[in-house]
């Protein structure tokens, strides 16, 4: 596999960003980085980030993301939560944040190339409306879809236990069995053991 993948804990929720670097090109793109960019730019030093890729829109996964003056993609569900506090759930934590930022629109199969990376887009509703999962070679980046043995909070604003079962069960299960799964928090898991789980439900 010519990726790398660093995962960055940030913020007082321990957010997982990721700094995803074609070996190829040297190109790197973020996902989610929620909090702490000194700590992101240390860890990304030296490398050419050129993108950031957003799960979807809630404050611990896109507080930074001005930080790095490029586009930012989200899905166009959650492209409000860029300005709007309520939404964004900033105002919850007495801390409102908008963001001024360059922005892309992704929609469920969306393909996003940088360097020799090719990314698909997985919509995945349930945590929120727009929240998207990002699948590279046998990599998904679920953002707080799809957890290690276990699944995101579906009582937030545009939340649904009903969808994000369905996301989970009719998306992310499908895909092949040895694939990666990198969340938006806790440790990584594969879509095997994550299988059993569910099949115990």
């Amino acid at each position: 596999m010519d990726i790398k993948v660093d995962r960055v804990v940030v913020g007082a929720i321990e957010t997982n960003c990721y700094i995803v670097t074609c070996l190829i090109t040297g190109k790197s793109l973020v996902i989610d980085p929620g909090d702490d960019y000194p700590k992101i730019q240390q860890a990304s030093a030296g490398r050419e980030i050129s993108v950031v890729l957003n799960t979807h829109g809630h404050i611990d996964h896109i507080k930074e993301d001005e930080k790095f003056g490029v586009p930012v993609y989200i899905h166009s569900y959650d492209k409000d939560c860029l300005t709007d506090v309520a939404k964004n759930l900033s105002v919850v934590f007495d801390a409102p944040i908008t963001l001024d930022v360059e922005t892309v629109i992704l929609k469920d199969g969306d393909i996003i190339r940088l360097g020799e990376m090719v990314f698909k887009v997985i919509h995945t509703p349930g945590h929120s409306r727009g929240s998207v999962c990002f699948f590279i070679d046998n990599i998904l980046f679920s953002g707080d879809t799809l957890f290690c043995g276990s699944y995101g909070r579906t009582d937030l604003p545009g939340g649904s236990e009903k969808d994000i079962f369905t996301s989970i069960q009719q998306k992310l299960l499908l895909l092949p069995s040895d694939t990666l799964v990198y969340p938006g928090h806790g440790e990584k898991t594969t879509i095997a053991q994550e299988k059993k789980l569910w099949a115990e439900r």
